[in-house]
């Protein structure tokens, strides 16, 4: 699914593919990364994989729904779009977790494409370390961009990687292609909400639908008592996955030995396995803006039918 109602268009060989994995209905930042890769004509999105998260039974049902709330409010197709990821965490690092978002990675990352193929994870990385587990060909056929973990050299507690230790240490071990945007630098992608409400909420049934599910949420009284919720700023922790595949060089990473994960989520540097990418900047105003402009554009321009008929 390629987005391409406008004016530019990108060339064909600057296309990459995309499979986004998603806890979608967690917090109320993940549908902001999800509208902007949908509106990214650099993206093709093959598909989206509902995660679990915490310790709801329903978790993957709910963030199926919401990705379905999205397709809906955008008026894109989601047929054989969206996908149900694994039920619960890996019990250890070798029994993988059987599901559709799993076997989905599989079958995209074998298949015959000369443009690459990146699969983000806004959540944990179950489905990964588990279509890994399932299939090792898949190793050296995509790369993995993950919003995860803790600041680097120590680590520490992150959402996102206490709901799967074990499938980190699967996936920090394998040869799969890892890009990492830990904690301290997915917080960088800051916003006010009145920022929220100028830029985002006027913009059509999903905009408005954005800003007030993310206002809805700030209403919590657990999240009221977070320390990265200040009163007027909120942080949208999913969106620089997107930002690295649209405008790379504009952040900046090293090359780290993959460390392995502690029981206490801490990294233990041991110094004998491959590397991978850890950022430690992001432009999060352009990504912003970026953002901002492509809602802007759908919202005056909208999806045609033809164009719907085809995504």
């Amino acid at each position: 699914m390629i987005y391409s109602n406008y004016s530019f268009t990108i060339p064909q060989e600057k296309q990459v593919r995309v499979i986004i994995d998603t806890d979608a209905k967690n917090e109320a930042d993940d549908q902001y990364a999800i509208v902007q890769a949908l509106l990214s004509p650099k993206l093709d999105n093959v598909g989206f994989i509902a995660a679990r998260y915490g310790c709801l039974e329903d978790s993957v049902d709910r963030s199926y729904a919401e990705l379905e709330k999205i397709f809906d409010l955008m008026g894109l197709k989601k047929e054989d779009m969206l996908y149900h990821g694994a039920q619960s965490a890996l019990r250890d690092e070798f029994t993988p977790e059987i599901s559709e978002g799993a076997e989905f990675i599989i079958k995209e990352a074998l298949k015959e494409d000369e443009r690459p193929l990146f699969v983000l994870f806004l959540g944990g990385i179950t489905d990964l370390a588990s279509a890994y587990l399932m299939e090792p060909k898949i190793a050296k056929r995509l790369t993995a961009v993950w919003i995860g973990g803790g600041p680097y050299p120590l680590g520490g507690n992150e959402f996102n990687l206490w709901n799967d230790i074990n499938a980190a240490n699967v996936v920090f071990a394998s040869p799969i292609e890892l890009w990492q945007i830990p904690q301290n630098v997915y917080k960088q992608a800051a916003v006010t909400l009145a920022e929220l409400e100028y830029r985002v909420r006027p913009q059509g049934e999903i905009g408005k639908y954005l800003f007030e599910q993310l206002d809805e949420f700030n209403q919590c009284e657990g999240v009221r008592k977070m320390d990265y919720f200040t009163g007027e700023r909120y942080i949208l922790g999913d969106s620089p996955a997107v930002g690295v595949l649209l405008y790379g060089d504009s952040a900046s990473y090293e090359w780290r030995q993959a460390p392995r994960i502690a029981s206490d989520m801490t990294y233990v540097h041991h110094g004998v396995s491959r590397p991978i990418r850890v950022y430690d900047q992001i432009d999060h105003r352009l990504l912003l803006e970026d953002f901002y402009c492509k809602l802007a554009l759908f919202a005056q321009n909208g999806v045609s039918r033809n164009e719907r008929d085809n995504m």
